[in-house]
């Protein structure tokens, strides 16, 4: 009896031991999770801050002209070679101009036997006219003659105007250049059959002395430049000075300005099309190229805060600020609205914090609402 009240007492004993442990350790663990840990921290200040912003752009000539001849022949000289500049009204190609040169003496000739015509028939009018003041012939011979002289001044009008369509057609044999540019492709060599109808021009005539960059814009982004500025046309305006990055990584040495913007938002897209003008001195850029249009935004005494002290989720921003709870400090979600534009490793925050607000300032991922912070 007695060996079985000292069992009975042993294992009482080792079950509360055990329990002991067990309780000890889980509370060690619950006081090891809550126990404050410890976070970098930063205080949210003002500060001026410059953003650039990258469009894909295509760039063109300020006119880009396809050069199509007005007479049908064939192709006797190339008088450009490609990449020529070129001055408007200087002579590009000249078309076979043997037939037109016959048609123009054909129309001379037939100009003249209308005005031998006309000069006979007047004088039989007039020689009418007499014997019918006369009373020798009658009204009605009058008339006839009359008649036949006004048909024959037509007869010299219509020969006057296929004199003048002839000249044209044979001067239409020079090709020239509609203006001043540079000299694209070559697709047609001497002998070629050319026409008006033909589906590819002769060349293009590029003026490349100023040139247009085509960029696209989010329709959110113009629509708020429009309520910054009132309108549309103010929002243009009101654009900065344009930089240029071309296709090699390199920034082009000057800057441009934007002129317009498309008053039409691509469906397919949802974006907006605006053009920028850049001076083109060296000839450096070429139309057809790609770049990317650089666009700086200014921002005066905003919030700053780190990428990394930011959670996202799905198009909400968080924080995590650290607050004074019973003595203790705290981490506490708050909600932030960003400017639309980031650097990448910077915010800009429009509302939710204040100046000297104390943020958690890497790892905004994991933590969680209400942490104990260091």
């Amino acid at each position: 009896m007695k060996r079985s009240i000292k069992s009975i007492a042993l294992v009482t004993a080792v079950v509360g031991t055990a329990l002991f442990v067990s309780c000890s350790k889980k509370q060690d663990g619950q006081n090891a999770q809550n126990a404050p840990k410890a976070y970098k921290t930063v205080k949210v200040k003002a500060e001026d801050r410059t953003i650039d912003t990258k469009y894909s752009a295509t760039i063109r000539g300020r006119q880009d002209i396809q050069v199509l001849p007005q007479v049908s022949g064939q192709l006797t000289q190339l008088l450009v070679t490609e990449g020529q500049r070129v001055n408007k009204g200087q002579a590009m190609f000249i078309i076979d101009q043997v037939p037109y040169q016959a048609a123009l003496n054909t129309a001379e000739a037939n100009l003249e036997a209308a005005k031998a015509a006309e000069a006979t028939a007047k004088l039989n009018f007039e020689s009418t006219k007499n014997l019918y003041d006369k009373q020798v012939v009658s009204e009605f011979d009058l008339q006839t003659a009359q008649n036949s002289y006004l048909q024959a001044k037509a007869a010299v009008g219509q020969a006057n105007a296929a004199l003048v369509n002839a000249k044209n057609s044979l001067s239409y044999t020079v090709v020239k250049s509609p203006a001043n540019g540079v000299v694209g492709t070559l697709p047609y060599r001497v002998g070629a059959l050319v026409g008006p109808s033909m589906p590819t021009p002769l060349t293009t005539v590029s003026d490349n002395n100023q040139m247009y960059v085509y960029f696209s814009m989010t329709e959110a982004m113009m629509l708020q430049k429009t309520r910054e500025a009132g309108s549309a046309e103010a929002a243009v305006k009101a654009m900065p000075p344009v930089r240029l990055l071309l296709v090699d990584g390199s920034e082009y040495d000057q800057t441009g300005k934007v002129e317009t913007a498309s008053g039409v938002v691509d469906q397919a897209t949802g974006s907006v099309s605006l053009r920028a003008v850049f001076n083109n001195p060296k000839g450096l850029l070429h139309s057809g190229s790609t770049g990317n249009i650089i666009i700086p935004v200014h921002y005066k005494q905003q919030l700053i805060v780190p990428a990394a002290a930011v959670k996202q989720l799905q198009t909400v921003h968080q924080v995590f600020k650290v607050v004074n709870k019973d003595g203790q400090r705290v981490a506490e979600g708050t909600n932030i609205t960003v400017a639309p534009y980031s650097t990448g490793k910077d915010f800009i925050v429009l509302s939710g914090l204040k100046a000297g607000d104390e943020i958690i300032a890497d790892g905004a991922g994991m933590v969680k609402e209400g942490a104990l912070v260091q």
